[in-house]
């Protein structure tokens, strides 16, 4: 259970930072990058290291506790731990006590004196003195005035307002020991891949609400049959033999119709909803974990405190102007997984291309909502009657709207990464073996050769490695082959099958993502066939 290096960097920022400044700091870490880890390995250090230190551990649901508390429990059998959550069935308050707000919100007395409360999931506090975390923060402030508060969250903006240190709030700065990219490029998360998809919601003139689609009226807009039929039947086509599919729906019935509809086209699927039992929301859980259920539809559920790392699709059908829900989102297959390298996301709901990569998301300004807000009415050409931007048609003449003009999604396979997806006009290729100086296994080198004013494109192939990248380059290998004109032989070195395929057809186009010094090949185009 040791950190990894940029935890211990996190840890060790934090400290620095409250060692040189009062206030109350936020600690923006990625979805999967390991929050309880850190929070159990910072307890640890704050109770061992000053003895009478006493820490509240605050979330707003009773399985992201659990988590937090069983890594704890993993760093430090013996921890004085308490847990204070109605949905747990548990009143224990102990040294360090990880609660539920909604069971502590009005218990500030109960709870007592108080050196830190960590905060998880810290952007739900309000950035107004409002709120049941800022009224528990408040009590306890009364009964020590030097309280710190030290917050955790993936996405450190609020919808309406901005970043969670902008204004009258609750924290003072921001502290962001790593990025998405550098986990990625690491190997502690997996990347995404975006696909565009035919089927796309229209939402014109759905009703606007705090900065959001009002539930209701985006529901009656999107959870349509022939939509959801066309939704679904996408999707089957798209995700091949993915095996752990995850949809994000607009409301309660909408993802029950995209169960309903997922069976009726032959796929295993389940619904969890605010309204599933708990003994039965588990037993959903662990079914689909299993490999029992295939999709898995839900409403508002499962975008944080759910936590499994095969998960290797998702499907967006929950039209969001809030970022932070997107992120949190598609930070669900994140994870690293024991099947496959990558998550796909299919996004019906257009929120990557409203919002941009995952990696580069950041909060408008009420400045810019008003700017990129829709114009208050529309002009009839024939009667010149003011209307909503809605109308269809002039409710005054019955004159028709012309259907705006929607340019096409322009989306490659990585666009959720926010990698630029390149092309090179492959002249030649050459196959040779590499020697891993890390790890001294035998490997293939491919190097695709464009014009001579450009630096070669360079592949590498583990075929001799264990595990998935191991089948994953032999599985290229074989594709490459048959692709290239060959009948397979039995081949048993890389020098067999370098010799052959330097002989073989070429490309005739690749495309390709740079990641730091290595390429990634994500598509092989040949005059007749793909690969």
């Amino acid at each position: 259970m040791s950190l990894r290096p940029y935890q211990q960097k996190t840890i060790d920022m934090l400290y620095d930072w409250m060692g040189k400044n009062d206030g109350n700091p936020c600690v923006v870490l990625p979805t999967g990058a390991g929050k309880s880890h850190v929070i159990a390995h910072l307890c640890k250090q704050a109770i061992t290291e000053w003895p009478e230190t006493r820490v509240l551990m605050l979330t707003h649901v009773k399985e992201l506790i659990e988590q937090n508390a069983e890594k704890l429990r993993a760093v430090w059998p013996n921890a004085p731990l308490g847990i204070y959550s109605a949905g747990l069935r548990r009143r224990d308050i102990d040294v360090i006590t990880f609660a539920g707000i909604q069971s502590v919100r009005n218990r500030a007395k109960e709870i007592g004196y108080t050196d830190i409360v960590i905060v998880d999931e810290c952007h739900l506090i309000s950035h107004k003195a409002e709120g049941g975390y800022r009224h528990l923060i408040d009590g306890l402030k009364e009964i020590n005035p030097h309280l710190r508060v030290i917050g955790l969250t993936a996405t450190p903006f609020r919808l309406g307002h901005g970043y969670i240190t902008d204004g009258d709030a609750l924290f003072d700065d921001l502290i962001e020991p790593v990025n998405i990219e550098q986990l990625v490029e690491g190997g502690f998360l997996a990347p995404l891949r975006s696909k565009l998809t035919q089927e796309q919601f229209d939402v014109t003139g759905v009703t606007k609400r705090g900065g959001e689609y009002v539930e209701s009226d985006l529901a009656k807009a999107i959870d349509k049959y022939d939509t959801n039929e066309a939704v679904v039947s996408e999707m089957i086509r798209l995700a091949g033999d993915r095996k752990a599919w995850l949809f994000f729906c607009a409301g309660v019935d909408h993802a029950k119709h995209i169960r309903d509809e997922l069976r009726e086209q032959g796929v295993v699927a389940e619904c969890v909803t605010g309204d599933t039992p708990k003994a039965e929301r588990e037993a959903i859980l662990g079914a689909y974990k299993r490999g029992q259920i295939k999709a898995l539809t839900n409403a508002n559920v499962l975008t944080t405190g759910f936590d499994y790392p095969d998960i290797d699709l998702i499907a967006m059908l929950r039209p969001t102007m809030s970022p932070g829900l997107y992120v949190q989102m598609a930070g669900r297959g994140m994870r690293l997984k024991s099947h496959t390298d990558h998550c796909m996301v299919l996004d019906f709901a257009g929120v990557v291309s409203q919002h941009g990569p995952v990696t580069k998301v950041r909060p408008p300004s009420a400045k810019d909502d008003r700017e990129k807000g829709e114009a208050p009415v529309k002009v009839c050409d024939e009667c010149h009657e003011l209307v909503h931007p809605s109308a269809k048609n002039c409710p005054s003449c019955g004159h028709p709207f012309p259907e705006p003009k929607k340019e096409p999604p322009k989306l490659y396979q990585d666009d959720i990464m926010g990698e630029e997806q390149k092309e090179l006009e492959v002249k030649a290729w050459r196959w040779e073996k590499h020697v891993s100086r890390k790890s001294g296994k035998e490997m293939i080198k491919v190097s695709y050769y464009g014009d001579l004013s450009r630096l070669p494109v360079r592949e590498y192939l583990p075929i001799t490695h264990e595990g998935y990248p191991g089948n994953k380059a032999r599985a290229t290998v074989l594709t490459l082959m048959k692709s290239s004109g060959l009948k397979v032989p039995d081949v048993d070195t890389i020098d067999d099958i370098c010799r052959q395929m330097n002989d073989a057809q070429t490309p005739a186009k690749i495309k390709y993502t740079e990641q730091g010094r290595f390429y990634n090949v994500t598509q092989r185009l040949y005059a007749t066939t793909r690969a």
